[in-house]
């Protein structure tokens, strides 16, 4: 063999010499693309809502490896079941390529319940909402301050703040009604500027009911309200905590008739 190459001219020496270097060149292009599986691809199947022991299987069984990413929690699914995978279903990859799933926890995690009391209703149902409970029910209970959530209960009891309970857990609150039990005097409004009259219904608990007229002017003056301060017969009306109060206004300041009974 030696004899062959050394018997021939220099150029030929060169000429085989590049030959066998493209030839082997080509063997080892073919030989990756063999080995790499350059031209095998796969469709990823969708395992999302399927139990993380089904989705295995269904992609160990087309080429593919399975690795957990992360753990979440969501109430409206399946515990242990698969809520998210990537690559994401139908993506074309390569054999032997890792899918990674998201898996729903086999049990809810355990957060501190939060302060609802004080809360009126929409800002509880606000915080309910981002701390991941539910609002299970709503009681009425007496008090002047309507929709204030008075009370938190779980599962029929009382909860305090900062006890553990599951994430989705069901909360009942316990608003008020906007009346109070108790009786008191109905204030004397007459001759009082419309914003003067607004401080004393909100200092005594009552609510501001129909004004009249509509455009009433902020300096003008209280010449009617109902109920009224005095009965026709002359006894002083009483009315509760949350209950409402109509104001009549005009822009000059009334006198009072000393004659009348009430306003």
């Amino acid at each position: 063999m030696f004899k062959f190459i050394t018997g021939k001219p220099l150029w030929a020496n060169i000429l085989l010499g590049i030959g066998i270097l493209l030839v082997l060149f080509f063997v080892f292009l073919q030989s990756l693309s063999w080995i790499t599986r350059h031209d095998k691809t796969l469709a990823v199947p969708s395992v999302t809502g399927k139990s993380y022991d089904e989705a295995k299987k269904v992609l160990e069984r087309q080429g593919f490896d399975v690795e957990i990413q992360d753990t979440v929690y969501n109430d409206t699914a399946a515990l242990q079941s698969v809520v998210k995978q990537f690559p994401t279903a139908d993506t074309k990859v390569k054999m032997n390529r890792t899918v990674y799933l998201t898996i729903n926890r086999n049990a809810a995690p355990d957060i501190e319940m939060p302060k609802l009391t004080g809360l009126s209703f929409r800002g509880a149902e606000i915080t309910l909402q981002q701390q991941k409970l539910k609002l299970e029910d709503t009681i009425y209970a007496p008090y002047f301050a309507r929709d204030m959530v008075l009370e938190q209960h779980y599962k029929g009891q009382q909860i305090k703040e900062g006890t553990k309970i599951p994430m989705g857990s069901s909360i009942t609150l316990v608003l008020g009604r906007g009346e109070g039990t108790e009786q008191f005097e109905v204030p004397d409004l007459f001759g009082m500027s419309y914003n003067e009259a607004k401080v004393m219904l909100e200092s005594n608990g009552l609510t501001l009911g129909t004004v009249q007229p509509t455009d009433a002017d902020p300096n003008g003056y209280v010449y009617k309200q109902n109920p009224a301060r005095l009965t026709i017969s002359g006894t002083v009306n009483h009315i509760k905590q949350g209950q409402f109060i109509d104001l009549w206004i005009q822009t000059e300041k009334p006198v009072r008739d000393s004659t009348a009974q009430g306003q």
